[in-house]
C-alpha cells in the first residue's frame, strides 16, 4: 500500500493571520475555500455518523416490540456497536498515521452505509443477525472518526483550528438530535421502524465521492512539522501513555461518554414512562421529537459556549481548556440529578433541567479534540485519537447502556408487574440512572487534574514538531 504522501496534495507549511495554511516552497496550495469545503464535508459525515448512531434510540419501543426484547437486550444493541467501534479504532489509528486518510475514510463510510441499509431488512426471527449488523457498523465508523480531526489539524492552526473544531463538533449533538427526530418521524410516516435506518446510507455514498475528489493535507503542515517521520508503533504508544494531559483528559472524556451514552439510549423511553405514570398520554415519536430538539439546542449552545470561551481565554490562561471542561462536567451534575428526581412529578421541569445538564456536558466536545491536537505531535495524532476513543468507549458508553438495562432488569424482579410495564420500568430505570451525575463529577475531577500538566505537554509537542523526529521503524 502506498503512503499518503505518495499521491495526496500537500498543504503549506506557514500560516496566514486567519489561521489557514498558505503555500510554501515546492508545495501545491490547498486554498482557503477548499479547506473550508473539506471541513464542511467532514461535518456532514460526522452528522450522518451520529444520526445513524442514535436513530434506534428514537424508535426503541418499536424495536423492542418487534424483536421481543427486554431492557438488557435493548442496551446490548448500543453496546455491541460501541465494542466493535472501540476495538477497531486503534487499528485505523495506526493506519491513519501512515497511509492515506481519505481512502480509509471513504472505504469506512461506504462499508457502514451498506451495513446500515442491510440491517433494515432483517426479519423478527433473526435478532442475532440484526445485532451483528449493528456491531459491524462500528467498523466503518471507526475508520472515519479516528482520522477526521487530524485532517482539520493539518488544515488550520491556532484560533482558526479551534473555530473549525467547533463547527465539526456541532455535528455531534445535532446528529444525535436528528437521529431521534428523523428516526421516529420517518418510522411513523412509512409505518415501520426499519425505514429509519434507510435515511443516512444514500447521503453517505455522496460524501464518499466528495472525499475521494478532495485533496488531503500533509501531516503537520499547519504546525510547520512536515519534516516529521513516523516512529515505531511501540515508541508511539510509549510516548502517548506518558503524556499526562492526554491520559487525564481521555479519562475525563470517558466519563462524558458514559453519561451521554446512557442518556442517549434511555432518556426517551424513560421520559415516556414518566408521562404515563402521571396519568397522561404520550407517544414515543413525540417524546423523541422533544428530546431530539433539546439535544440539538443543548449541543449547539454547549459546543459554542465551550469553544468560544476556550478561544478567548487560552492565550491569556494556558490552563483554561481543561478547566473549562471540568466546569462543564461539575455544573452539569446537579442538573442531571434533579432532572431524574422531578421527572415523576413534572415533565416540563424535567425537560428544562435535562437541557441545562446536556448543555453543560456538551461544553467540552470541541475542546477535548483541540487539547489532543496541541499536546500530541502530528505523526501520532490518529493513534492518540484512536486510543482516546478506545478508552472512552471501553470504560464509557460501550457498557453503560447495557449495565443500566441490566440493573433495571435486576431491580424489576422485586416487583409483581412485568419489567416493561411503565410504572416498574420507570422506577427501576430511575434508580439505575442516578449513577450519571456522580460519573459527571468524576469526569470533572479528571479534567482538573489534566490542567496541572497541559502547559508542559503543549510546549513539549511544539518543541518536537519544530525539530522533527527521526524514524526508528
Amino acid at each position: 500500500m502506498l503512503k499518503s504522501e505518495d499521491f495526496s496534495d500537500t498543504a503549506p507549511l506557514l500560516g496566514d493571520d486567519d489561521g489557514t495554511v498558505k503555500e510554501g516552497a515546492g508545495q501545491r496550495r490547498i486554498s482557503r475555500g477548499t479547506s473550508y469545503f473539506i471541513v464542511g464535508v467532514l461535518f456532514v459525515v460526522n452528522l450522518l455518523n451520529y444520526m445513524d448512531r442514535y436513530t434506534l434510540a428514537g424508535v426503541l419501543d418499536q424495536v423492542q416490540t418487534y424483536y421481543g426484547l427486554d431492557n438488557s437486550q435493548d442496551g446490548l444493541l448500543q453496546t455491541v456497536f460501541v465494542l466493535t467501534y472501540m476495538i477497531c479504532s486503534p487499528v485505523f489509528g495506526y493506519l491513519g498515521d501512515r497511509y492515506s486518510r481519505k481512502y480509509l475514510m471513504a472505504g469506512g463510510i461506504l462499508f457502514w452505509s451498506g451495513i446500515t441499509l442491510s440491517g433494515s431488512f432483517i426479519d423478527k426471527h433473526h435478532f442475532w443477525v440484526f445485532l451483528m449488523m449493528r456491531a459491524l457498523v462500528g467498523v466503518g465508523e471507526a475508520s472515519y472518526i479516528t482520522v477526521s480531526t487530524t485532517i482539520i489539524g493539518d488544515l488550520f492552526h491556532d484560533s482558526m483550528r479551534t473555530k473549525m473544531l467547533i463547527v465539526f463538533n456541532v455535528a455531534v449533538p445535532c446528529g444525535s438530535g436528528l437521529g431521534y427526530i428523523v428516526g421516529s418521524n420517518v418510522a411513523r410516516l412509512f409505518g415501520g421502524w426499519q425505514w429509519a435506518l434507510r435515511v443516512t446510507p444514500g447521503f453517505g455514498v455522496i460524501c464518499v465521492i466528495l472525499i475521494l475528489i478532495l485533496p488531503e493535507p500533509t501531516r503537520g503542515s499547519a504546525d510547520g512539522g512536515t519534516d516529521l517521520s513516523n516512529t515505531s508503533f511501540l515508541r508511539d504508544l510509549k510516548e502517548l501513555v506518558t503524556n499526562k494531559t492526554l491520559v487525564l483528559s481521555s479519562f475525563g472524556f470517558t466519563c462524558v461518554a458514559f453519561v451521554t451514552g446512557t442518556l442517549a439510549l434511555w432518556s426517551p423511553i424513560y421520559v415516556l414512562d414518566s408521562i404515563k405514570i402521571q396519568g397522561q398520554e404520550a407517544q414515543q415519536s413525540s417524546v423523541s421529537l422533544i428530546f431530539g430538539i433539546l439535544t440539538v439546542a443543548a449541543g449547539l449552545t454547549g459546543v459554542a459556549i465551550g469553544g468560544e470561551t476556550s478561544r478567548r481565554l487560552k492565550d491569556r490562561y494556558p490552563r483554561a481548556d481543561p478547566v473549562i471542561c471540568a466546569c462543564g462536567m461539575l455544573v452539569g451534575a446537579p442538573f442531571l440529578f434533579f432532572a431524574l428526581y422531578v421527572s415523576r412529578y413534572n415533565t416540563t421541569v424535567a425537560w428544562v433541567l435535562i437541557f441545562f445538564g446536556e448543555t453543560a456536558v456538551c461544553i467540552n466536545w470541541s475542546i477535548v479534540n483541540d487539547i489532543l491536537l496541541y499536546v500530541v505531535i502530528p505523526t501520532r495524532r490518529a493513534l492518540a485519537s484512536a486510543g482516546q476513543i478506545f478508552l472512552c468507549h471501553a470504560l464509557g458508553d460501550a457498557g453503560s447502556p447495557y449495565i443500566i438495562g441490566l440493573v433495571s432488569d435486576a431491580l424489576a424482579k422485586g416487583y409483581s408487574l412485568p419489567a416493561t410495564s411503565p410504572s416498574v420500568q420507570f422506577a427501576t430505570l430511575q434508580m439505575a440512572l442516578y449513577v450519571t451525575p456522580f460519573v459527571s463529577v468524576l469526569g470533572g475531577s479528571f479534567f482538573l487534574a489534566a490542567s496541572l500538566f497541559v502547559v508542559e505537554d503543549r510546549e513539549a509537542a511544539k518543541r518536537i514538531t519544530g525539530i522533527g523526529v527521526q524514524s526508528t521503524s
